[in-house]
């Protein structure tokens, strides 16, 4: 039987448990295609599962990977929406680490042209995740205030441009060295992190409140996220990175503001499509105007995996972490 290489996880632990495998070659399913996978990228959700604290769905094999970039190489026998050679990208709930993935034809968006395809694996989570938190979950519009934390993580970078490009404006928080990027994205206010008093801060500029806070940290950040609401406003959740809150929501009952749980990749398959359908035809076409672009922090190829886990861990990346599958 054909095989291809892919990361498997045989145990749960360190970057060391992440292990490189011949595994069966994927068949596309009716409505699927068959993509060689050019790069793929990293996202938190990948060392939790590697940790054992956030399963994948059934697979044969665990493989890792919430997105990938790559080439069409065969179709489905009723998928006719791609041919063999398009350069495509998508968001997966795992096997990215993979050399080739099969994947519904509809929940798989066309490269940018202005974007090389080895590149193409920094947009589909982050982006898809910043624009359904702040724009489809938050309701931002232009003219009003976000609030990204984290601002030089992967979803932050995208979470500033995504902001910019509808005409809002955007403050995010993040350590003073990633200050810098944050502002060459378009951030209109740069806040130190906690412990810094970055509310106090906030509060000086943006009088009335922000309108939507876009939070993958959690933790103690969601009180002050709460303080630091408009009326009516929303805190979109898309992360724990700093732990579970106790937050006081009673705060929220005065604003008559609402907090927003979210998750991509529990989502099911119609979901979505219909999300990836929608971002295809409101959002690319930025990404060749300027408006829009990946953000990358550094990129390992496959045989690494271990030293790219090792990078995020640390938190010293800002932007994306690829990894580089095929040529």
């Amino acid at each position: 039987m054909p095989a291809v290489r892919a990361v498997v996880l045989r145990s749960h632990g360190g970057p060391e448990v992440l292990t490189i495998e011949s595994v069966p070659d994927p068949e596309p399913g009716p409505e699927e295609v068959l993509v060689d996978v050019v790069a793929t990228a990293l996202n938190r959700a990948d060392l939790l599962q590697r940790m054992g604290h956030y399963p994948g769905p059934p697979m044969a094999q665990e493989i890792p990977g919430l997105e990938f970039s790559g080439r069409v190489a065969a179709s489905g026998s009723r998928a006719a929406l791609w041919e063999p050679g398009d350069p495509v990208m998508g968001i997966v709930g795992g096997g990215g680490y993979a050399e080739r993935i099969a994947v519904h034809e509809r929940q798989v968006m066309a490269v940018p042209a202005s974007v090389p395809v080895a590149d193409a694996a920094a947009i589909p989570e982050v982006f898809l995740t910043a624009w359904d938190a702040l724009v489809v979950q938050g309701g931002l519009t232009s003219g009003r205030w976000a609030l990204v934390h984290a601002g030089a993580s992967g979803v932050g970078t995208a979470g500033i441009q995504v902001a910019k490009a509808i005409g809002a404006r955007v403050a995010v928080t993040c350590s003073s060295g990633k200050a810098a990027i944050c502002r060459s994205l378009g951030a209109d206010l740069v806040l130190e992190r906690s412990p810094h008093d970055w509310l106090g801060e906030l509060r000086s500029y943006v009088a009335a409140g922000v309108d939507v806070v876009l939070d993958v940290v959690g933790g103690d950040e969601v009180d002050r996220s709460i303080d630091a609401l408009a009326v009516k406003g929303r805190i979109v959740q898309v992360g724990m990175m700093g732990g579970r809150s106790l937050a006081d929501l009673g705060k929220l009952m005065g604003k008559r503001a609402s907090v927003i749980g979210t998750v991509l990749r529990a989502r099911p398959l119609e979901e979505k499509i219909a999300l990836s359908r929608r971002f295809a035809a409101e959002m690319l076409p930025l990404f060749d105007t300027g408006a829009l672009r990946p953000v990358i922090d550094s990129r390992f190829p496959l045989d690494a995996v271990a030293e790219a886990h090792a990078r995020m861990e640390s938190n010293a990346n800002a932007g994306k972490i690829l990894l580089d599958v095929r040529p």
